[in-house]
């Protein structure tokens, strides 16, 4: 393959639980330096706007365009913001779930959709999600990546407790094999959430797939 072809973009995935404390900008703004990315997806942002102004008080100013999902009283809410000088977007679906954004390089025109969620914690509300998931459409070409945090886990080994929700995990574990995703491992911690007791329940619910193509 030709190297001058391969492209790599950085993405920033991270469940922010609100941006409403002004002690967190700084820390999320030297986070994505450090990072090196070019995109970042926020879940669990708390926040029910967003404008420029604010973006500029908690990412770096190459950070110029975004697009987000408003928190719905003091719970959920989806940011993605992104580089226009790399990539232009143009928002393709929002739901109470997740935010698609369709990115086109601005080095070669190719494009791909990005997909941030952020998954409900109830039974009732885990049930409605995979029926939406479910209810989307892949073509055998479309370049897709879907990441964020579904609160669900695939496997008993996914939490540091016994008690693992079998059903949940049929549910998740059925609505990946019907959509044909691909799971990208995730390196560096085994679990992404803690319920931060002093003996604590931790879990992976952070996960990331593409679409066959």
């Amino acid at each position: 393959m030709d190297q001058n072809l391969v492209r790599k973009w950085k993405i920033l995935c991270w469940n922010i639980r609100g941006l409403n404390a002004e002690e967190k900008w700084n820390a999320v703004k030297n986070k994505v330096i450090n990072s090196n990315c070019d995109i970042v997806c926020l879940q669990e942002t708390k926040m029910d706007h967003f404008d420029m102004a604010f973006l500029k008080k908690i990412l770096p100013p190459a950070f110029d365009d975004f697009a987000f999902i408003p928190a719905v009283g003091a719970s959920g809410g989806l940011l993605v913001a992104w580089k226009s000088s790399l990539f232009s977007g143009l928002v393709k679906l929002t739901t109470g779930f997740a935010i698609a954004i369709e990115l086109t390089a601005t080095i070669d025109n190719t494009s791909w959709t990005l997909l941030n969620v952020y998954g409900p914690c109830s039974a009732e509300g885990k049930l409605e999600f995979s029926r939406w998931i479910k209810s989307l459409t892949f073509s055998d070409e479309d370049l897709w990546l879907i990441l964020g945090d579904f609160n669900l886990y695939r496997y008993p080994e996914n939490r540091n407790k016994e008690g693992a929700n079998v059903s949940d995990m049929f549910l998740f574990n059925n609505t990946i094999s019907y959509m044909g995703w691909t799971e990208i491992p995730v390196q560096g911690n085994k679990f992404t959430w803690s319920n931060m007791q002093s003996s604590p329940l931790l879990e992976k619910l952070d996960w990331v797939f593409t679409s066959n193509a």
